[in-house]
Formats: C-alpha cells, sequence, structure tokens
C-alpha cells in the first residue's frame, strides 16, 4: 500500500533521513519507533508532503505522492494525526470532527462515519458541544484521532498518540489504535514508548539519527537483545 525507497532529507544543510525505505502493507499496524530527534516525524511529513526529500521515492498505491500536491492526499485516503493533537481548540467536539470530513470521499457518508467515531469513543459523543479546549489531554487526542477517522481514511499516520498523556489513558488511546486496525485501516505508528507500540504493531522499524537500523516483526524486535537492552530496559 505504502512503500518509502531511499528516502534521503534535510532542512537547509542539515540532512536527517538517510536511504530510508520502509512499507506498509494493507491492514498493517507497522510501529515506526525511535527516540526524539531521530528523523520519525520529518518521515510523516516526507509521506504528507510537507516536507520534500532530496531523493527517493514514496509511492502510495501505485501512485507517486511526491508529484501531488501535499492537499490531494485526503482525497487518496491519507489521514495525518500530528505530534501535539493540533485540534481547533476554539471549536466544539462536533465542528472539530465535522472538519475532518470535508474530502469528497467522505462527505457523503459523514453521518455513518460519526457514528462510527461516537461508538469508537463514546466521551467525544458526551462532549460533542465542549470546545475542545476545555477537554483533557486524553480527549483532545481522541478527538485529534476521530478528526481523521472522518475522512475514511485507508492509511492512518499517528504521531507520538502517547506522548503527555498519563499511562491509564495512553493505554486507552492504545486499545482504540488496535480496534481502528481491526476495521481493515492500516496505521503506521510513530512512537518513542517502544514496548507500547510494540504491544500492538505487527511489524517495526527502528530508526536512528536518521537511519532505519533495525526491522522486523514485533517478535523478533521483542527478543532483540539490543532493543531489549537500549529501548526496553530489559
Amino acid at each position: 500500500m505504502l512503500e518509502l525507497t531511499g528516502i534521503n532529507a534535510a532542512y537547509g544543510d542539515v540532512h536527517v533521513l538517510y536511504d530510508l525505505s520502509l512499507r506498509v502493507g494493507e491492514g498493517e499496524i507497522v510501529a515506526f519507533l525511535g527516540a526524539n530527534g531521530a528523523g520519525k516525524t520529518t518521515t510523516l511529513w516526507t509521506i504528507s508532503g510537507l516536507l520534500k526529500p532530496l531523493s527517493g521515492r514514496v509511492v502510495f498505491d501505485g501512485r507517486d505522492l511526491l508529484r501531488l500536491p501535499g492537499h490531494r492526499l485526503p482525497d487518496l485516503g491519507i489521514a495525518h494525526v500530528p505530534q501535539g493533537r493540533g485540534v481547533f481548540q476554539t471549536l466544539n467536539v462536533l465542528e472539530n470532527l465535522m472538519v475532518g470530513a470535508y474530502s469528497h470521499r467522505a462527505k457523503a457518508d459523514r453521518k455513518q462515519t460519526l457514528e462510527m467515531v461516537f461508538g469508537l469513543f463514546p466521551r467525544l459523543y458526551e462532549r460533542q458541544k465542549q470546545e475542545a479546549r476545555t477537554l483533557s489531554g486524553g480527549e483532545q487526542q481522541m478527538l485529534a484521532i476521530g478528526r481523521a477517522l472522518m475522512l475514511k481514511p485507508r492509511l492512518l499516520m499517528l504521531d507520538e498518540p502517547s506522548l503527555g498523556l498519563a499511562p491509564v489513558v495512553v493505554e486507552t488511546v492504545f486499545q482504540k489504535i488496535v480496534e481502528i486496525g481491526q476495521t481493515g485501516v492500516a496505521i503506521l505508528l510513530v512512537e518513542q514508548n517502544l514496548a507500547q507500540a510494540l504491544s500492538v504493531a505487527h511489524r517495526g522499524y527502528v530508526l536512528e539519527t536518521g537511519r532505519i537500523t533495525l526491522q522486523g516483526t514485533t517478535a523478533e524486535l521483542q527478543g532483540n537483545q539490543y532493543v531489549k537492552e537500549a529501548y526496553l530496559g530489559l
């Protein structure tokens, strides 16, 4: 479904990604793991068209995304939940969700999609008339994910969904990620929390200073001695 090949990217003179290649198949949850500053967010920006790479290819369902303007990606079924959630603070929950259904492919079914989102996140249904700024951090994360789902994505990219959340809320968010994956949506999950990410993913990649140093199934990464010592604290 999604394939990156030989991506090199930079901010000015600062090289950030080095010959990066990864893929996400239909219905897969793929964890993209690494420490802060490794280049994970830069990779998502490259996929979303927010950063033009120096070289390489980004292909989604046979289409070369680097040849398309970024605003065309939602119509292909690609949704991106950025780090920090990015909800519209002065809009209420329902208004935020409806913003997510602006694309042609989503408008016709937005009533049914809204019911699905409220079923997945009952708290959003309860608070649909509240302004987003009055929600807790966990509720805002649910809102950001719900808004992305209103797009009816085939690929959902999540950037650090656990960031700044209490452990009990993190557990809830990751359970919802599993439920979303069970509907057939492919997920590229960017996370610093390797243990949590590997608990829900099918496969994973480990990124260090712009280079993928490890990749494999969840079981392979969980059993890797380097991962155990460097990331899982074992």
